[in-house]
């Protein structure tokens, strides 16, 4: 069995990563996590109750910029580095943090996988490096000019992976997320405060007119690609988009939820936020021919799956 370290194990896609890992008998999984108040621990700890105490699963509380978290985890196989300050517009706010946990905390984890002699890395990178491109779908050669401090950090860390990889011999992937949603999504993103508002008769923040769209992708979908990537060995180094080759506008995205719910949305209209990109949209060539991906589920199954899960956990989170 291969011992794998997954850094956000508690989060929302760490922890549907965990799941679907351990549900395989394939894997023994080290999560780290600093259980970070961003949102309710409670959802946190709801997201690892189901597998906290699987016999091949384990669970430092620790931080990865502190090395001796790291080395709290021991002969690992593999990395999977989805821990991170996540968000666009609180890193305008923050910069300087988002710096420090997400380039740094990278680094860290690189100097312990090249230290202790681990060659496979897998990260969570994002589609936020791509910045404003009207030249979609983005495919991964695409020029880069992020436009946030969240999405800086993420091109910074694919960069570094490239150097360990170059000089150390360490398999660094670089997944780019777009988008994920699902049972789990953190309560700050749209699709969940949509359903909360909905559900709840309460306004939505709609940022500008609804014309803005995203490539909404499943987390089970993203999931699919991630294990692909942790057993990968066709390369060195390689960044792949992870999405669902699908855009969908923020008023298409509203009408779906409001269909599924059968209620209509209350719209609070706001300006246009810094640092958010009028579309996202990705070219999935390079992750079929890599990994084997094939996104399978549609937005309004997966929609319909959030809502499920949302009801039977909202008054536990």
């Amino acid at each position: 069995m291969k011992n794998i370290l997954i850094t956000g194990g508690a989060g929302f896609i760490g922890s549907n990563l965990i799941k679907k890992l351990l549900s395989t008998n394939k894997y023994n999984v080290v999560c780290i996590d600093n259980f970070d108040d961003f949102y309710s621990l409670k959802q946190k700890d709801l997201n690892i109750s189901s597998f906290k105490y699987h016999e091949n699963f384990s669970l430092i509380r620790g931080d990865i910029r502190n090395l001796q978290d790291l080395e709290k985890a021991e002969k690992i196989d593999v990395i999977v580095h989805l821990a991170a300050k996540a968000g666009v517009r609180p890193s305008i706010l923050d910069p300087i943090l988002y710096q420090d946990v997400n380039v740094s905390g990278t680094q860290n984890l690189l100097e312990f996988a090249r230290k202790n002699d681990i060659k496979q890395f897998v990260f969570a990178s994002s589609s936020s490096v791509y910045g404003v491109n009207e030249n979609v779908p983005w495919h991964e050669n695409e020029r880069l000019l992020p436009i946030s401090p969240y999405a800086s950090t993420k091109l910074s860390g694919e960069m570094l992976g490239h150097v360990y990889s170059h000089l150390y011999g360490i398999r660094f992937i670089a997944l780019r997320f777009f988008t994920v949603y699902g049972p789990g999504q953190r309560p700050d993103l749209a699709i969940h405060k949509f359903f909360k508002s909905i559900l709840n008769n309460t306004p939505i923040p709609v940022f500008g007119d609804g014309s803005t769209s995203r490539d909404y992708t499943f987390v089970t979908d993203t999931i699919q690609g991630i294990e692909a990537a942790i057993e990968y060995s066709g390369s060195e180094f390689e960044i792949i988009n992870l999405g669902n080759h699908q855009t969908v506008t923020l008023k298409g995205l509203i009408e779906a939820i409001e269909n599924i719910c059968e209620k209509k949305a209350i719209i609070n209209r706001l300006p246009n936020q810094p640092g958010d990109v009028s579309q996202t949209y990705a070219d999935i060539a390079k992750a079929e021919k890599l990994l084997g991906y094939k996104p399978q589920v549609k937005l309004e199954e997966g929609l319909s799956s959030f809502l499920e899960w949302y009801k039977k956990e909202s008054e536990n989170i």
